[in-house]
């Protein structure tokens, strides 16, 4: 049985849809996590699941028992929210408690869930301030302990790291990965940012314009997505894409990019990766999907190189990350990104040789953005 099941769910503002028949289930325990860009749908499908917004159609099941018309109060589902939302006036203690205090659980047990949850959330120390003596980062602690003083089937977080800054957003990810990694909880979470997505879920929802798109593992939305917005959304920097034209035939097909004032650049399409549907694309413009981790840099000391096909070009910016450097560099009428190693040695107007691993590239439908291999 699945914890939560979304089925056929649409939701009306006047005269605008902004769920567009949505369905989706998880099972227990798992992370899901809704992600798209301002405007999608994923707060409001949230705020759908919690009881906050009545759905304009479509049912919502969470552990097989439809709470479509139920209150937030019967669903049995504890929130997280992006402005933390603490009293004031309370105590960290009595915040973390007031929600069992409101559902009459008794004193006794009510002192040993915020006990449990501040050990476990590593607050204890800040059980008798108030949250204007807190820092961001710990109110949002605060914020998780009072959800995770019970025990719902399910737990909402609704974009609880925005308010943050970087350096806590990555520490806060960490540490939400660790508790469900503990607890085991089913949750469901929204976000914005691609990264937190990425490294917190187990399936992902790609949202956009009150649909899902994609739904699956960080691993498959990311190398395996089903459409160019999907694939451009999903990685940072985020994939390269391409013009080219699709030729020749099964088993040796090429694709060749136009390049203004200098030879086409021809790169074979792996036989491995060919699809029946490709035939109808000869001799028919594609888009090439390639991400910056796709290039390698050519190293004329080593004896082999990576598998891919070689190919120079000017660099006009350099961007040293740290770990890494992202280039960007023309090919054919477009500039892309690359992402090489630390040690790459090149400066802005030097020319750099490349290899391209078609291996893991994708092509899709220039007219439908689709994905066709």
């Amino acid at each position: 049985m699945s914890a939560l099941e979304i089925r056929e769910v649409r939701k009306d503002f006047g005269s605008t849809r902004v769920l567009k028949d949505v369905s989706l289930a998880i099972d227990s325990g798992e992370f899901l996590i809704l992600v798209g860009p301002s405007g999608c749908g994923k707060s409001t499908l949230m705020n759908a699941i919690a009881g906050l917004e009545p759905v304009t159609g479509g049912e919502i099941l969470i552990a097989g028992e439809d709470v479509t018309w139920r209150t937030p109060a019967e669903r049995d589902i504890a929130m997280v929210f992006q402005s933390y939302a603490l009293y004031p006036s309370m105590t960290v203690r009595q915040n973390i408690a007031f929600g069992l205090e409101m559902r009459k659980v008794p004193k006794a047990e009510r002192e040993a869930a915020v006990e449990r949850v501040a050990d476990l959330l590593q607050i204890s120390h800040l059980l008798e301030r108030k949250p204007a003596q807190l820092s961001g980062g710990q109110r949002q602690r605060v914020a998780m302990g009072r959800a995770l003083a019970r025990e719902p089937k399910i737990y909402l977080f609704d974009e609880p790291l925005s308010n943050l800054d970087a350096k806590l957003r990555v520490e806060m990810r960490t540490e939400i990965k660790k508790l469900h990694q503990r607890l085991g909880t089913t949750i469901v979470y929204v976000t914005h940012d691609q990264i937190e997505a990425m490294t917190l879920a187990d399936s992902i929802a790609v949202m956009r314009d009150g649909r899902i798109l994609q739904l699956g593992t960080p691993d498959e939305v990311y190398n395996d997505p089903v459409d160019i917005f999907v694939a451009g959304f999903m990685g940072s920097p985020s994939m390269n894409f391409i013009a080219a034209t699709l030729e020749g035939m099964a088993g040796d097909y090429r694709l060749r990019i136009a390049t203004p004032g200098a030879e086409d650049l021809t790169l074979p399409w792996p036989a491995s990766r060919e699809q029946p549907e490709l035939a109808e694309w000869a001799g028919q413009p594609v888009v090439l999907g390639l991400r910056p981790e796709h290039f390698s840099e050519e190293d004329e000391r080593l004896g082999e190189q990576a598998e891919g096909t070689l190919f120079s070009a000017p660099v006009t910016v350099v961007e040293p990350t740290g770990a890494d450097i992202l280039l960007r560099l023309p090919l054919g009428e477009q500039e892309v990104t690359a992402r090489v190693g630390p040690k790459c040695r090149v400066g802005a107007g030097e020319h750099l040789a490349l290899r391209i691993d078609m291996g893991r590239a994708v092509l899709f439908d220039p007219h439908s953005e689709q994905r066709l291999a």
